[in-house]
């Protein structure tokens, strides 16, 4: 019986490697049209009584502005393109910060970001942070930075409903992903830690404070040449 049980165990765990790494292969070339963090938000507007709200479209690394690229980059993992998926210096920076705060701070990179957007759920665990870092090895080593980067523009919570570059940019601005303005940008980018609970349509003071301040950074963010 142990014999048995071993070597399911076993073909579970080579299951679970084998399928993962090629899923991951498979999504560095094919768009992602769906995630679970969308089917997450789905349910919880159900439960809610609301009608589902799905505003997503996939579009080329092209059609995206450099200016939304620098501008999440510049807000949310300025070594994006230096680190190999996660940044120690803010990681030990967090710990010792969040031993004096009462609410704790992360330092996910874009790739843990991206990791947990594509192939996790939102709600935190060590469970969930321990195949977000799997996760994150994973396509750091299969998929290019601006691969990352494009799959992170294209599924990254806008707002209510709302996901990715084209969505936010046509709700929000009347206007395209590829037309945004570094303050448009800077805007988008500004509300990235809580989309539900701020807007870059109807911007608070606190998020045209930070918009002011990822503006500032975005001058020392440059883009790696084609």
């Amino acid at each position: 019986m142990f014999r048995i049980l071993f070597r399911f165990i076993k073909k579970l765990i080579i299951f679970f490697f084998l399928s993962t790494i090629i899923v991951v292969i498979v999504l560095r070339f094919v768009p992602v049209y769906f995630t679970p963090l969308m089917g997450v938000r789905i349910i919880e507007q159900l439960r809610d009584k609301r009608n589902p709200r799905l505003l997503h479209t996939w579009i080329g690394y092209d059609e995206i502005s450099d200016n939304l690229k620098r501008a999440v980059i510049a807000s949310e993992d300025q070594l994006f393109f230096e680190h190999k998926g996660f940044d120690t210096k803010q990681i030990r920076k967090a710990l010792e910060e969040n031993k004096k705060r009462k609410r704790p701070r992360g330092a996910s990179t874009i790739s843990q970001q991206t990791a947990k957007n594509v192939f996790l759920w939102p709600q935190s665990s060590w469970l969930r942070k321990g195949l977000e870092a799997y996760f994150t090895v994973l396509i750091e080593f299969f998929w290019s930075k601006d691969r990352i980067l494009h799959v992170y523009l294209n599924s990254m919570e806008t707002g209510d409903g709302m996901y990715g570059a084209d969505a936010v940019a046509r709700h929000h601005f009347n206007t395209t992903a590829k037309k945004l303005s570094p303050s448009q940008a800077a805007l988008i980018a500004a509300t990235l830690p809580n989309p539900l609970r701020f807007s870059s349509k109807n911007p608070s003071a606190y998020i045209y404070k930070r918009q002011a301040f990822i503006l500032q950074q975005m001058r020392n963010i440059s883009l790696p040449e084609k």
